[in-house]
């Protein structure tokens, strides 16, 4: 399952509004993937923000967004999106630009997949965080956060970003298509301003139209993880890399003797 139309909303709010409220003043961003337009419709949103870059890889899962899903057209058609159909690794690598917020809305890691690589230490130290302007803010998707399945890659993730910035903060909610609580991490070399208070504020200021899932007590309270699931990346040792990278191999995987 990639993406419902009934709760998109909680993934893609969850994933972006985070980031660019926490940020003073985010005027350029940079999707890695995101190719159903959902991420890049949530950006637009924001009134301070003048160009978004989005690189997705597959041109075929661009193409069906964008025209079935009516909900993301006018993202589509923005004169402030930039759509590029390539690895987002190499059209990063290769950019002049640095960005105020760079967005990890990728595949989960699988292994043999085209994204694991987008998740290690040397990707996020030597690709991302150069190109992001001072007071720049990354965040990535990073898998199942669930009491049963946390361990699997978000522990890692987080982990893995500690490593590489000053600042990480891991949060979570629920996603019932996902059928698992889902979690993100934002990273950056400037602590995270979060207070429900203003964060409100930023969200009447800032974002056209009500949002359906976040609030500023909601972001917050996203932030405050289970015992176990808290202990788990406190305790987290394992640094995400090409040669030791973990996978998510999703239900049903068979155990052959």
């Amino acid at each position: 399952m990639q993406s419902t139309e009934a709760d998109e909303f909680i993934y893609h709010e969850s994933l972006i509004h985070p980031p660019l409220l926490c940020h003073a003043n985010p005027k350029s961003v940079f999707i890695m993937g995101g190719g159903e337009g959902s991420a890049a419709r949530e950006i637009l949103r924001h009134k301070t923000i003048q160009r978004v870059v989005m690189c997705d890889i597959d041109q075929e899962v661009v193409d069906f967004c964008r025209a079935y899903l009516t909900v993301n057209r006018e993202a589509f058609d923005s004169d402030k999106l930039c759509l590029i159909i390539d690895d987002a690794r190499a059209e990063l690598e290769r950019s002049q630009e640095k960005f105020d917020v760079i967005v990890g809305d990728l595949a989960d890691p699988v292994e043999g997949g085209p994204c694991y690589q987008l998740y290690t230490k040397s990707f996020y130290e030597h690709i991302v965080k150069p190109k992001l302007n001072d007071h720049g803010i990354f965040v990535t998707q990073a898998g199942p956060a669930g009491v049963l399945t946390h361990k699997e890659v978000f522990s890692s993730i987080f982990n893995t970003l500690r490593h590489v910035f000053k600042y990480a903060q891991a949060y979570t909610a629920h996603v019932p298509s996902f059928a698992d609580t889902w979690g993100w991490v934002m990273a950056s070399d400037h602590p995270f301003d979060l207070v429900a208070q203003q964060i409100n504020e930023k969200i009447r200021c800032r974002i056209e139209g009500e949002l359906a899932y976040l609030s500023g007590e909601l972001l917050i309270s996203s932030t405050t993880l289970n015992k176990s699931v808290h202990q788990s990346l406190l305790n987290e040792t394992h640094v995400y890399t090409e040669d030791d990278a973990r996978f998510i191999y999703g239900q049903g995987r068979a155990c052959c003797p």
